[in-house]
């Protein structure tokens, strides 16, 4: 599946809730949304759009939020995926609050992988960064996902030219050498406007590699981050729709009017 600009479109990334239990000073600001906020489809019809992108060439999905942990039924809907014919890379995104208890049931349910958001390791400013999260809970998660023997990707957020963000991710960076998992340093970005591209970072990627769309959990599809560009899927023409929003993805990320970071999972 191509898109106009002849890039692969291969990932998915699917919010099941724009729910969270923390409010990250990064994440919780909304963005001026220009749509209505709608219910989530079922975990069914969100699986019905899944297996229609696969079908038509995705073979990787990530599972996000808002915190994805609140879904109820995410266990099943995980299994679902998992055993997906032609999808080889299913992982979800949390930040690790509730995901202790459940990690082993998710690992038996076919996820592999795991990355868990986690920008200080300081217990005080992780709590001030959160907007009150236990930083004990997170690092339980972790400590639960890496036993389930599934990989663990932290996710830290850096702003910038910022010397105090930079030392919390060095300490994060530390801790993830020491527990066995990997690292990667986000951005921080604003939607709202145009894309900054940095190869210092891992993430954003550049927009001339980019195969992603993403799927929000009311059932709108977005074929960028940076972008205004959304299609509300017709579950009578779940294939056309998908392949709509792939045509609309444009050449690069400029800035974002239509949902905010908690809806879309970053």
């Amino acid at each position: 599946m191509l898109d106009s600009f002849d890039r692969r479109i291969r990932y998915l990334r699917v919010s099941v809730t724009d729910r969270c239990n923390l409010r990250c000073e990064y994440c919780s600001p909304e963005l001026s949304c220009s749509r209505e906020r709608a219910e989530p489809l079922s975990l069914e019809d969100l699986a019905r759009i899944v297996r229609a992108a696969v079908d038509l060439g995705v073979d990787k999905v990530r599972v996000t939020g808002g915190e994805p942990l609140l879904r109820e039924g995410i266990l099943g809907f995980v299994r679902d995926l998992a055993s997906m014919r032609g999808l080889a890379t299913l992982g979800l995104t949390t930040n690790g609050i509730l995901l202790a208890p459940v990690a082993a049931s998710l690992a038996d349910a076919g996820l592999k992988s795991v990355n868990v958001s986690l920008d200080s390791v300081d217990p005080a400013e992780y709590r001030r960064a959160t907007g009150g999260g236990e930083l004990r809970l997170a690092l339980h998660g972790i400590e639960a996902a890496l036993a389930a023997s599934m990989a663990v990707k932290l996710n830290v957020v850096v702003a910038a030219g910022d010397p105090a963000a930079e030392a919390r991710a060095e300490a994060v960076e530390a801790y993830a050498r020491e527990a066995g998992a990997a690292v990667q340093r986000i951005r921080r970005y604003d939607a709202s406007i145009p894309k900054v591209e940095d190869p210092s970072f891992d993430r954003p990627p550049p927009c001339g590699s980019c195969d992603r769309i993403r799927l929000l959990a009311d059932g709108t599809l977005l074929s960028c981050l940076h972008s205004s560009a959304a299609v509300a899927v017709d579950l009578e023409r779940i294939e056309a729709s998908v392949l709509e929003c792939v045509a609309m993805k444009p050449r690069r990320g400029a800035a974002a009017a239509m949902a905010s970071l908690r809806e879309i999972g970053g």
